[in-house]
């Protein structure tokens, strides 16, 4: 599986601006930070904040009617990105703000490249903005009303210079800056509702606690992993903003039947493990934002076992689009959709009887206990049994004030870097994602330190594989590396570089996640023959050549480090390079020589595995790319339901 099929796909990718469709004015709160992600077949965007890669919306290329450059007339555009396109759909005008002409002309063009032989394409468009209930370029006042401009599907006038824009380059005007902040504080901006998806219970006096269910107000943004929010009763604190989602009409995680952090293999897993008539999960597919129901069914015509099928939830052309599983049942919704097939099979292999997966899910974790707190009075913490001795000490499973299970690390003396890593640790305590076992906090006022984090039930991923060998699926251990390569997308997409991935350092939870763990850690031990080629404590057998040629990390060397992780997954739990010495290894790898494919690793597992080895790090794939590409080997095709 070489580069070409990774991108397939994927036509474009940046991070841009988009201004609010809804809103009646014009002020810089209109103007959100987006991944915009444009495929063959949608133009999708995500939450710019990287931390959350929520995704936000998307419009099937099959749908839009016209694409061109927005021609400013001396607005000022209130955000960083200058330079205006739109997307015109459905009877809707998606305005997009490019940081540089050339980026805004290569989206237009692929853009038109791409709709140009769809039925719906327009022969007029507005060439200037929608603005204050008026096209500024014919000061209509229907937003309806037919364009002013003819349109040129082939035509490129992004490609001519505009004239110089009010208040770029320093030529603003005088006052400028007072008018946007005036519009800034007038905006009537809604509140934005959500509900609570689990329970929360405070632990410190500025926190508010959730119940499950209740809907509250966000007050405040003030961190990507804490929001600022008031119930009903007007009562005002921190919340964990992964335990909320947006209060809207048709919002899936309000449903028990959907599971996001679901993939197709973990699907049948749950289905199986329930094991009744009817049991189905709602889940996303591989595609970004579309979804399949996953269907168990005991009596499947002609099967003589119990039986699970994958049926694709697939949208109409119309305006607006309805959702269907058969083309004779349509629904605005999805949870219509699913509340129809609880009641009639029409074509699936069961009616959709028993939600799975979610009943009894557990609360995720949080980015440490409460807003701002990483410093543990250790007073707060109860030692339980012993876990494992590592590298820096003994690591116990313990209770924080005791509720919350937590996994305790003494650093022993010695053994690290004590001052350097409690400052990092302020930072890694931020970086909260569901496939990075959870930093919660530091007690550092005495000796020895203590380090506290999430608790996992399972212990290594390594001695998980050796303990179980033999018992695997193809799709586990797919699921497996899939876990890992989501967790190390986000360290990556935050620049942080873990310098020490492998299956000893990645650890198991009772609901069978593998989560990366010690990320960062290798910068702060002290053992100089850690970070030395002829030392025996440092991982060669895991290491990029550029490590231990030149001590240079990068991503690409944890994606090196990645191939050698679905190495063991895939011999679950041997050795790399087992019957050489590390410096054979250094040589041979120097010599062009690779670990050999584990049997039950497919050709194309093994060629993901050898993408990830090539000798230059910049031709080596980014986790996103083999997040993309083992979630499609997980996924398959759903079959489509006639």
């Amino acid at each position: 599986m070489g580069g070409a099929r990774m991108s397939e796909d994927l036509l474009l990718e940046e991070t841009l601006i988009k201004r609010s469709q809804q809103k009646k004015r014009t002020s810089p709160l209109n103007y959100k930070e987006r991944l915009f992600v444009l495929t063959k077949s949608r133009l999708t965007y995500y939450d710019g904040k990287a931390e959350k890669k929520s995704r936000r919306g998307w419009i099937e290329l099959s749908r839009i009617r016209c694409v061109e450059i927005v021609k400013n007339g001396g607005v000022v555009i209130p955000c960083q990105n200058k330079y205006p396109f739109q997307v015109v759909y459905d009877t809707n005008t998606l305005y997009v703000f490019a940081p540089s002409h050339d980026s805004r002309s290569l989206w237009v063009q692929t853009l038109k490249e791409e709709i140009k032989d769809n039925q719906v394409v327009m022969t007029k468009f507005h060439p200037q903005l929608w603005q204050e209930g008026a096209w500024l370029c014919c000061r209509q006042a229907e937003k309806q009303a037919l364009g002013c401009e003819g349109y040129n599907l082939f035509g490129d006038i992004s490609r001519k210079p505009l004239p110089p824009i009010p208040g770029e380059h320093g030529n603003e005007r005088p006052g400028q800056e007072d008018d946007i902040q005036e519009e800034d504080d007038d905006d009537d901006e809604e509140e934005e509702r959500v509900v609570a998806l689990y329970d929360f219970t405070g632990t410190e006096p500025h926190d508010l606690s959730l119940v499950k269910g209740g809907e509250y107000v966000i007050v405040d943004k003030c961190d990507v992993n804490w929001y600022k929010a008031r119930n009903s009763y007007g009562e005002e604190g921190y919340i964990p903003s992964n335990y909320v989602t947006e209060k809207k009409s048709g919002a899936l995680q309000e449903f028990v039947w959907y599971s996001k952090q679901v993939n197709r293999n973990k699907a049948e897993e749950l289905l199986r493990k329930e094991d009744k008539e009817g049991g189905f999960i709602v889940r996303d597919s591989s595609a970004a934002g579309t979804y399949t129901v996953s269907l168990y069914s005991k009596s499947a015509a002609g099967e003589t076992s119990p039986v699970i099928k994958h049926y694709h939830i697939k949208l109409t052309q119309s305006s607006p689009p309805q959702y269907y599983l058969a083309e004779k049942h349509l629904f605005d919704s999805i949870s219509d959709l699913i509340e129809y097939h609880k009641h009639n099979a029409a074509g699936l292999v069961s009616r959709l009887r028993y939600p799975v997966g979610k009943q009894d899910k557990s609360a995720p974790s949080t980015a440490g206990f409460s807003y701002e707190k990483w410093e543990i009075n250790p007073s707060e913490l109860t030692f339980m049994r012993e876990l494992a001795s590592g590298q820096f000490g003994v690591v116990r499973l313990g209770k924080w004030k005791a509720q919350h299970k937590v996994a305790i690390k003494a650093i022993r003396e010695g053994a690290m870097s004590e001052e350097d890593f409690i400052e990092e640790a302020k930072v890694m305590m931020k970086l909260s994602h569901p496939k990075l076992v959870q930093l919660y906090g530091v007690c550092s006022q005495q000796k020895p330190i203590y380090i506290v984090t999430e608790f996992m039930e399972l212990g290594s991923l390594l001695n998980y594989l050796r303990q179980w060998r033999g018992s695997f699926s193809l799709g586990s251990l797919l699921s497996m590396c899939l876990d890992v390569s989501d967790g190390m997308e986000h360290l990556e997409s935050h620049g942080c570089i873990h310098r020490d991935l492998a299956a000893r350092n990645c650890l198991v939870n009772d609901s069978l996640v593998v989560k990366v763990s010690d990320f960062g850690m290798a910068r702060y031990v002290l053992d100089n023959q850690y970070t030395s080629s002829s030392g025996s404590k440092f991982p060669v057998k895991w290491s990029a050549p550029e490590v231990f040629n030149y001590c240079r990390y990068s991503s690409k060397s944890d994606v090196w480090s990645y191939g050698v992780l679905m190495w063991e997954v895939f011999t679950e739990g041997r050795m790399p390079f087992e019957q050489n010495q590390n410096h054979e290894v250094v040589t041979l790898v120097l010599n062009g020589h690779r670990l050999y494919r584990p049997k039950q690793a497919p050709p194309f597992i093994y060629d993901v595995m050898h993408q990830c080895w090539l000798e230059k790090p910049d031709k080596r794939p980014s986790f996103s790319q083999l997040c993309r590409l083992i979630t499609e080997a997980l996924e398959g095709d759903a079959p489509p339901l006639v």
